[in-house]
């Protein structure tokens, strides 16, 4: 995936941008303790994500805490198991069908490594169909892969190809999938 870094100096003030993380933070609140599966659940999850959630998809809570909600986009049918975390700066896509289990992190941005009040952004895309294992991170700047799995536990650095299975830290390609099982 190609994408352009950018980068936000958190010294030059953002009114907007704080009462905009205030606002979601109430949100994530209350989409925390508001009983699942149920209508004001459903209008929460539209809400924090500022309705960039699919038809028939669901985000198990708890939800850790994260940045930028409003950058992630979910598509249809996509399954996302509870306390994930996205740090959402530069936008996270996920296309449709997707399945992530618990604890997994999504992380478009990061810090400057000789001036940690900058930061450096990159979008992270999943494509259809991926799977995403317990505990893995995705960082800034990955695309995984259509039908792609990553291994519970992984730190994915770098792209996944289609169809591909990755495991480990950082994450290797272990196999590939036989793409005529899928229905495409």
């Amino acid at each position: 995936m190609e994408c352009e870094e950018t980068r936000v100096d958190l010294r030059i003030p953002n009114p907007d941008g704080m009462k905009e993380a205030r606002k979601n933070r109430e949100i994530l609140f209350k989409l925390n303790h508001t009983m699942p599966m149920t209508a004001e659940y459903t209008e929460l999850l539209k809400e924090l994500f500022r309705g960039n959630i699919g038809e028939g998809s669901f985000v198990s809570s708890p939800l850790s805490s994260m940045s930028c909600p409003e950058n992630v986009k979910i598509g249809k049918n996509v399954f996302i198991n509870g306390n994930v975390l996205f740090m959402a700066r530069s936008g996270i896509t996920i296309e449709d069908d997707v399945q992530i289990a618990a604890n997994a992190q999504f992380i478009s941005n990061n810090h400057d490594p000789y001036d940690r009040m900058v930061l450096t952004c990159k979008p992270v895309l999943i494509k259809k169909g991926a799977w995403i294992g317990a505990g893995a991170t995705i960082l800034p700047g990955v695309c995984v892969g259509k039908h792609a799995i990553v291994g519970a536990g992984s730190v994915v650095t770098k792209d996944v190809p289609d169809y591909a299975v990755v495991v480990g830290n950082p994450a290797k390609m272990i196999k590939t999938l036989d793409k005529k099982r899928f229905d495409d």
